[in-house]
């Protein structure tokens, strides 16, 4: 394949669908990498001693480094290129899944996943827009559902591979099998792609002091929110980092009104509905959904002492079923438009997260998958349909930042969703609790005695704290649909228009 120079808006048309399928593999590999930690971090916590809260941070720190980069990134990329942005991504990706799988400590293991988090939030604030960019209105959300079916692809694998591995070959495997994805990628992507590209100029320059708020905002937000159960909600150091975090959320929107090239325009939230009507209810949504695949799998294999492959097999419902429905559900997007997919999906998202909630002791594993299949079924339904209507309701000039806006309310609501349906669950374990409960197995081996009567006691205390997790999430995606219909009633979305161009590539050299 010749290297290629200088491509053309015709040329990038032509390749759209490679494009497309090369977005859709960097789509795979982050949530892949997600569902196969649910399933090992149990293994991983006992490995490397890890309390239940702290092993949260696994996917927690995780999540919050690309909620705090997305919007920055994706303002970035349109100034300088989606497509070099997205390569580096992948690069970083890899880099931080074989130091992941390198790990001996649990600082060692945070601050390689701080680096996957970074390459993540790359792909994620650089892939919705390319994907919408180089696609016509009448093709838009049919590409966008394949994108968000690649996503589902990972989750569906993830939860069975990570289970495999994990019971096989030790949890460090589950990093490892990013390698040759990313590296294959990487390549196919430099062969493809422009060597050169030059961003746009005109694109607003980056918000160093509001990329500082909002970061300060989500700290001090998630740390006290995942460790309260340790710490206490009244502790000092947990209302000064909440009082912390308000009064970063403040002074972040303040300063967001003031600044003339703003980080994220408030203009979008205030002026234009259906845009701030879809992220709440995105927000809202993955605030319920972020902690069903990590507290379902502890549950599985803690509570109810399954294998990590059982788990992985037992939790295959839930992505399988979304990664099947979500083409359909962008294609039905594109002629019905977005307002009854979201919001009733979410509505069954409910109902399956009430139906978890309402598991017995030692329940049918049929109970779980139905439960789990009812929660993919309106995932499927919410995700691309609303997607598509946020990237339809801007400005040509405005993809990236949509792009990054939508990615940051999906990562931030999984990452409160980690801190607090974790922290319910975790709500009567307190500290003793909470470092006890991963090591039920080990506990309950030979000699274990009183031991293992405690962290058996430990679990049943966990499993009412994660029926009480169900119902907070129920509670949350049901006003989320209520935010979702808001929106109005109108036409299928349009595209910001034909002639849209993919800012880096369009212009390279």
């Amino acid at each position: 394949m010749p290297l290629i120079s200088r491509i053309t808006p015709d040329q990038l048309h032509a390749r759209r669908w490679q494009l497309l399928a090369l977005t859709s593999v960097g789509a795979f590999m982050g949530p892949l990498d997600g569902s196969i930690v649910a399933v090992a971090l149990p293994d991983m916590g006992r490995s490397l001693h890890l309390s239940f809260t702290a092993s949260m941070w696994v996917q927690a720190v995780y999540l919050l480094v690309m909620a705090a980069s997305l919007i920055p990134l994706g303002r970035l990329a349109d100034r300088h290129g989606r497509v070099r942005f997205y390569l580096s991504g992948i690069v970083l990706f890899t880099l931080g899944s074989l130091f992941s799988a390198l790990s001996m400590n649990a600082a060692w293991l945070m601050g390689s996943r701080a680096l996957q988090g970074a390459g993540a939030a790359l792909l994620v604030a650089t892939s919705t827009a390319i994907v919408t960019a180089v696609f016509p209105p009448d093709e838009r959300g049919r590409a966008l559902g394949i994108n968000v079916m690649a996503v589902y692809l990972g989750l569906s694998v993830g939860p069975p591979l990570g289970g495999f591995l994990t019971d096989h070959f030790g949890w460090p495997s589950i990093f490892l099998i990013n390698l040759p994805i990313g590296i294959a990628v990487a390549g196919v992507g430099y062969l493809l792609l422009p060597r050169r590209e030059r961003g746009d100029d005109h694109a607003e320059r980056l918000d160093l002091p509001g990329t500082a708020l909002w970061s300060l905002a989500l700290v001090c937000l998630l740390v006290p929110l995942t460790f309260a159960s340790e710490w206490a909600w009244t502790s000092p150091r947990t209302l000064a980092l909440l009082g912390m975090a308000a009064v970063s959320m403040v002074a972040f929107v303040v300063h967001e009104m003031r600044v003339a090239e703003p980080l994220l325009s408030m203009d979008l939230l205030f002026r234009n509905r259906l845009f701030a009507a879809a992220n709440t209810a995105a927000l809202l949504n993955y605030m319920a959904l972020g902690g069903i695949g990590l507290l379902t799998a502890v549950y599985l294999e803690v509570v109810e002492g399954r294998s990590a492959e059982l788990t992985g097999w037992l939790m295959l419902s839930q992505p399988l079923l979304m990664a099947a429905l979500s083409p359909l559900a962008g294609r039905l997007s594109d002629r019905v438009g977005s307002r009854l997919l979201t919001s009733g999906g979410m509505v069954v998202i409910a109902v399956g997260m009430l139906l978890l909630a309402s598991l017995p002791g030692s329940p049918d594993l049929s109970r779980v998958m139905a439960g789990l299949a009812l929660v993919g079924v309106g995932v499927a339904a919410f995700s691309a349909p609303n997607t598509s209507a946020i990237m339809g309701s801007v400005e040509g000039r405005e993809l990236g930042l949509a792009g990054a806006f939508v990615g940051t309310m999906r990562v931030t609501g999984q990452a409160l969703s980690v801190a607090v349906l974790g922290g319910i669950a975790a709500s009567s374990l307190g500290p003793t609790g909470s470092r006890l409960l991963l090591t039920h197995h080990a506990a309950s081996g030979p000699g274990g005695g009183s031991l293992a009567a405690k962290a058996l006691s430990v679990a049943d205390l966990y499993a009412h704290g994660y029926r009480n997790a169900m119902i907070v999430g129920a509670a949350l995606v049901l006003v989320g649909a209520a935010a979702s219909l808001t929106r109005g009633r109108h036409a299928p979305e349009s595209a910001p228009g034909q002639a849209v161009r993919l800012r880096g590539a369009a212009g390279c050299r």
